[in-house]
């Protein structure tokens, strides 16, 4: 990997499962009107940045979402089902209360009864933004559009947090993103975090 490379790290826009806080997992679930508002205005953002390849969950709501940067750049988008939601199993389409109602303790700690562990998750999706990287080339941007809880255990496996301290990360809101660089001594850090804006000098500017 060259080390001048970054990844962007971009959540999908509003579905109505999102607004009803309903589990999403891999059900594919589609933008709503909010979303594909967010979305498109995300994406006139993002392109002012350039970004030398686009990658995507195959889920609608991921890849609709990138649907609007290849728009906005030009860029083909590539699918990569290693970016998709955490398999939810029996909490799919199911409330933040109803899960909470059913399954306090497995809630409490977010084991999923016959979901994926998000160790696992946070494996495949640092992958795929490996192959990803495959497309960028020295000193270039990748966009990786995906889904909230799966983008952030990329990170955390990227960044080699612990388990124990996951929940330090925050979520990710709607159509916001988050943005790694790499470190000087090898492996990566984190530049940006649930963005919805483009700094002052740029995205991706050091702090020297």
């Amino acid at each position: 990997m060259a080390e001048s490379r970054r990844v962007l790290c971009w959540r999908h826009g509003q579905t109505r499962w999102n607004a009803e806080k309903r589990f999403q997992g891999q059900s594919d679930i589609p933008l709503d009107d909010v979303g594909r508002e967010q979305a498109q205005r995300a994406a006139r953002l993002l392109a002012a940045l350039r970004p030398d390849a686009v990658i995507a969950s195959d889920l609608r709501r991921a890849a609709d979402t990138a649907g609007y940067l290849s728009e906005a750049t030009g860029l083909a988008v590539h699918t990569d089902k290693g970016l998709r939601e955490r398999f939810g199993g029996p909490w799919e389409g199911l409330t933040t209360a109803e899960i909470r109602e059913r399954w306090p303790e497995e809630n409490a700690r977010m084991e999923i009864p016959g979901g994926e562990p998000i160790e696992e998750v946070g494996e495949r999706v640092a992958e795929a933004i490996e192959r990803g990287l495959e497309r960028v080339p020295e000193g270039g941007l990748l966009v990786a559009v995906g889904h909230g809880a799966a983008l952030r255990a990329g990170i955390n496996r990227m960044l080699g947090l612990p388990a124990e301290i996951r929940q330090a990360l925050g979520p990710l809101g709607n159509c916001s993103w988050s943005v790694l660089g790499p470190l000087r001594v090898g492996g990566w850090r984190l530049l940006e975090h649930n963005a919805s804006s483009l700094p002052e000098e740029r995205i991706l500017g050091d702090d020297r």
